[in-house]
């Protein structure tokens, strides 16, 4: 059900024929880049963490960034502990490998890493293995309804593709 609900999530904002699906699987990183033709850093993955209200909480990073720990401590107040395959299934309405913070099963914070930002597109999932939408950082923002940006990622390039 996850990709028919990301789909009709972007059907009520107009941009249905824009999520892409493709045969092969975009799981990873690499497959997604490979799939999209891209360098591994424009998939805007999105990384799934216990919170302090017990809820879970996303963060939405570029390909090439990585979680860094006292970043996270810092800004979130607890360590950086991600969340289990079904756990994060039953927050987010989406299995792993498809996680996207589109159309959520519930309630979640929603934080998008800087590491974005160097990008004019970013493609992040939508809520299967093999699909994904191409967004501007604006639109990323937009359709998320996320909290807010945050610089919690570490090993990622200043340089734009």
């Amino acid at each position: 059900m996850s990709i028919q609900s990301v789909k009709a999530y972007f059907d009520t904002q107009g941009r249905l024929q824009d999520v892409l699906e493709f045969t092969e699987s975009s799981a990873t990183v690499e497959q997604a880049a490979n799939v999209l033709n891209v360098i591994p850093a424009r998939i805007a993955k999105t990384l799934s963490f216990h919170s302090s209200d017990d809820k879970g909480l996303l963060v939405v990073a570029a390909g090439d960034a990585k979680i860094d720990n006292s970043k996270f401590k810092q800004q979130f107040g607890l360590k950086a502990k991600m969340l289990d395959f079904e756990t994060v299934a039953v927050l987010t309405g989406h299995p792993v490998g498809g996680v996207c913070p589109f159309a959520l099963a519930n309630d979640l914070s929603v934080f998008l890493d800087v590491s974005l930002k160097r990008f004019t597109t970013v493609f992040p999932a939508c809520g299967s293995a093999n699909s994904a939408i191409e967004l501007t950082c604006d639109e990323l923002e937009r359709y998320t309804v996320a909290s807010t940006w945050v610089d919690v990622c570490k090993a990622w390039h200043e340089t734009e593709d």
